[in-house]
């Protein structure tokens, strides 16, 4: 279905144009107006109450799938790898991989990594504290994803600049510029998949106690990831890892410099760190919109979705929604209605723990060591739609 013509009653979003922004008067007239919106891309859900119900409706299945062939791309490494990924694949074959890969995820686990993330965050800030001056994206944001990554995998931290190049490259296939960049993705796809599938080699013949040793060792009722799962799994890990998490710090960042009295409430209670995440999360969300795809006809909220209908729910729309948030202003004090920054059903993404938990390190660090920050320059960004975030972040800050 072509949601441009279908649903004329429906406000229209150009969303496919990089310059439009989710944030956008247009997109709070068309909450405003209606719980859905025509796009080039299918519908759009704008609430928060309908982001809920339709992220586990038994009608939809995860519709990420047909992100690539939405943007014209039907074959090639990349292609394959994403369609055989456990973003999107379903049923019994979904809950298998997530049964295995799970334990590598644990609580337990993701508690043992939590010194090292401090480690990583005030070695970083060691490099410019003192000069109370720093590109955020370039001397944090970055590195510390990267570092991150290579802690999960294992990996020396001296690889993090070819884990960020690469998976950055990777991340530009979720945004609206994927088509343009297509040939860039694929030259890094095949390049990280090459180096996966060493690091992959060693792993299972040393494996040591890190997330993708633990993944190499799981098994369940005696079933385990075969080696194409594994290098699919730790790509993914690579991909979505370092991509989400240097942007997600990045627009956190940049929603603590307009306003300066929360990064204040942090550095006067760092327990408030967890909090903080969320709350980035609900506001600045990375990832714009999660996909559903429609197995069947259903009639929902006054229309009849029609069988293969691509819907894909606004993170950042839902989370500000006035009917669910009310007046709602970034506050890490305030006590919120569920936010969908991770999405939510099976798909919920399996990496949350360690994404909340190395964001909120980060925030908690670095409000200890920095004053409030403010713009030292014109920051540089993505496109405010599919996976959005700071290119550059230049701030000032008084050393703490």
């Amino acid at each position: 279905m072509n949601a441009e013509t279908a649903f004329a009653d429906a406000p229209y979003l150009d969303v496919a144009d990089p310059a439009f922004s989710l944030r956008s008067a247009p997109v709070r007239a068309a909450r405003a107006e209606s719980w859905y919106a025509r796009t080039p891309y299918g519908l759009a859900v704008l609430r928060h109450k309908e982001m809920g119900d339709l992220l586990t409706h038994k009608s939809l299945i995860q519709g990420s799938h047909a992100w690539p062939a939405l943007n014209g791309i039907t074959t090639g490494v990349f292609a394959e790898w994403w369609n055989a990924s456990i973003l999107v694949t379903e049923g019994e074959d979904h809950w298998r991989l997530r049964r295995l890969v799970n334990p590598a995820f644990s609580p337990k686990v993701v508690k043992t990594l939590m010194p090292e993330f401090e480690r990583i965050a005030n070695d970083l800030a060691d490099g410019f504290i003192a000069k109370g001056t720093c590109d955020f994206m370039e001397d944090f944001a970055d590195p510390y994803a990267a570092r991150v990554l290579c802690l999960l995998l294992g990996l020396p931290e001296s690889e993090a600049p070819f884990i960020l190049r690469t998976s950055a490259t990777m991340g530009l296939a979720l945004g609206v510029n994927f088509k343009a960049e297509a040939d860039n993705i694929e030259a890094a796809t095949k390049e990280l998949y090459a180096y996966v599938d060493d690091v992959l080699a060693e792993r299972q013949k040393n494996p040591g106690d890190d997330i993708l040793s633990i993944m190499v060792q799981a098994t369940a009722d005696g079933d385990r990831l075969s080696t194409d799962e594994l290098r699919n799994l730790a790509l993914m890990l690579a991909f979505a890892g370092v991509d989400t998490t240097r942007n997600q710090l990045g627009l956190g960042l940049s929603m603590f410099i307009d306003h300066p009295d929360q990064w204040a409430a942090l550095a006067a209670d760092p327990s408030l760190d967890m909090a903080a995440a969320t709350e980035v999360m609900r506001m600045r969300p990375t990832i714009t919109w999660v996909s559903r795809e429609a197995v069947e006809d259903f009639e929902y909220g006054g229309i009849t979705i029609p069988r293969g209908t691509v819907l894909h729910l606004y993170s950042e729309s839902a989370g500000t929604d006035p009917d669910a948030m009310g007046d709602a202003p970034f506050d890490i004090t305030a006590k919120r209605a569920r936010n969908y920054g991770f999405g939510g059903g099976i798909h919920h993404c399996l990496g949350n723990l360690v994404a909340r938990n190395d964001m909120a390190v980060a925030y908690r660090v670095l409000s200890a060591r920095m004053g409030v920050p403010r713009l030292a320059g014109d920051p540089t960004w993505l496109a405010d739609s599919g996976n959005t975030g700071p290119i550059s972040l230049p701030i000032a800050f008084d050393p703490v």
